[in-house]
């Protein structure tokens, strides 16, 4: 089952909670203080190359009648598309840059080139996905109401599907996207209730419509008016139109499996509801720590995805600059090595398989998967630990007599850890006895 008493699952007492939280206000409060000229130019930078990437890509894709400037035009803008995203758009709507006052990188007047309207995502996203971050039946992002990602959803035989809906989800991310805040399996019985469904759907049928103009109407008919005879204006307005698709796809794909690394490969917990009935700021900042996932980068990788290679500490401090993570992430993981905490990172490659593996074997029923729910690769809860205490006895955190270094969370991780191991070997020496 998900976890349902995060300090104690921390191994932290209610002190060791306070202190934590202080330790990282005190990150926020520096970073605060120091944001300033280097930052804008970073942002200033980044609008420029995204611009001039996305001509330079537009201007390839002119030629794409000719194969090597339609793959190269595509791709181009593909990647022009997941800049724009992953390092802008997400960042600027997240009120990032707001401390700039310029209202052109506000995220209250940022509309991303997305199918998905940007008042709706800063809803979902910003305020549904961040305050509730992992806790089940409140944030929609566990498993987008589509993917079952944990054993705490109740397996159905609609899961058999996991890995065929994570597919087209990948393929068409930004309409998924576009469709999550209509909650369009929600039942809407009040007059003002079906009212709003009716504006929001508006609202999406606005952006979808100047998205899909943009991309494949305008643009394609510039490209072939350029073009002398008939029908190479046909041939020239096709081939802008699926190297549009193309750099659509490319964006939406590496987006998916940007955001799926944060979110669900293994260590990224689960929470129950009642996690938030009470939380202390302290506690919420924990549950980001508990709940999100890195991967190593470069930074190359860390650019493309938005910063979001430190997904741990972007969700500690969803609203600080993007270019300051990388720095903030030396920080995270030093308290992570203070409180004994676990700091769930790897290879970019190794997070995208484990979330995979995580969307393949839960299309199964629980009577075909090992483990428990309590002590499975993605879920776990405090019970994991709980073997060897009496009834009623909480987790805390021991001090080791020889090195006077904590042992908390992490300790009991690896040492559940190797106990299964040396489980499985004595099972394997007594079959081959």
């Amino acid at each position: 089952m998900a976890i349902t008493d995060i300090p104690e699952y921390a191994h932290l007492s209610e002190s060791d909670v306070e202190a934590l939280c202080a330790d990282l206000d005190a990150i926020r409060a520096d970073i605060e203080a120091d944001r300033g000229e280097r930052d804008a130019r970073y942002l200033r930078n980044t609008i420029r190359f995204q611009r001039g990437l996305e001509l330079a890509g537009r201007v390839m894709i002119a030629g794409s009648t000719k194969r090597p400037l339609w793959w190269a035009g595509a791709s181009v803008l593909g990647v022009a598309k997941i800049v724009e995203n992953m390092e802008l758009g997400h960042n600027v709507m997240h009120g990032q840059w707001d401390w700039m006052n310029d209202p052109e990188v506000h995220s209250t007047t940022w509309e991303w080139d997305n199918t998905d309207p940007s008042a709706h995502w800063k809803h979902t996203h910003n305020y549904i996905h961040h305050k509730y971050t992992n806790v089940l039946g409140m944030d929609d992002d566990v498993g987008y109401g589509l993917l079952r990602v944990t054993r705490d959803q109740r397996w159905r035989p609609f899961y058999l599907g996991n890995i065929a809906y994570n597919t087209i989800l990948a393929l068409a991310f930004q309409w998924g996207v576009a469709a999550q805040h209509l909650e369009l399996g929600k039942k809407r019985k009040t007059p003002e209730a079906k009212a709003e469904f009716r504006r929001d759907l508006a609202d999406v049928g606005s952006k979808v419509g100047k998205q899909v103009a943009r991309d494949y109407l305008v643009y394609p008919a510039i490209v072939a008016a350029t073009t002398g005879t008939k029908a190479g204006r046909a041939r020239a307005f096709g081939k802008a139109v699926t190297a549009t698709a193309l750099a659509n796809v490319i964006r939406n794909v590496w987006a998916n499996a940007v955001i799926f690394c944060g979110h669900f490969p293994d260590g990224a917990e689960k929470f129950t509801k009642q996690d938030v009935d009470s939380e202390t700021q302290g506690e919420w900042y924990l549950r980001q720590m508990l709940g999100s996932a890195n991967f190593r980068s470069g930074p190359v990788l860390a650019f493309l995805s938005g910063n979001l290679s430190y997904q741990i500490e972007h969700h500690i401090f969803p609203d600080l600059p993007s270019n300051r993570l990388a720095e903030i992430s030396v920080r995270v993981q030093a308290l992570c090595d203070k409180y004994d905490l676990p700091y769930t990172t790897g290879s970019f490659l190794l997070q995208y398989l484990k979330s995979w593996r995580t969307i393949a074997k839960l299309s199964l029923p629980d009577k075909y998967l090992s483990a428990t729910r309590d002590d499975a690769p993605e879920t776990a809860s405090e019970q994991r630990f709980k073997q060897e205490l009496s009834e009623g006895e909480r987790l805390r955190t021991t001090i080791d007599p020889d090195t006077g270094r904590r042992r908390g969370l992490r300790t009991a991780i690896t040492s559940l850890r190797g106990r299964g191991r040396r489980s499985v070997g004595i099972v394997t020496e007594r079959k081959a006895a």
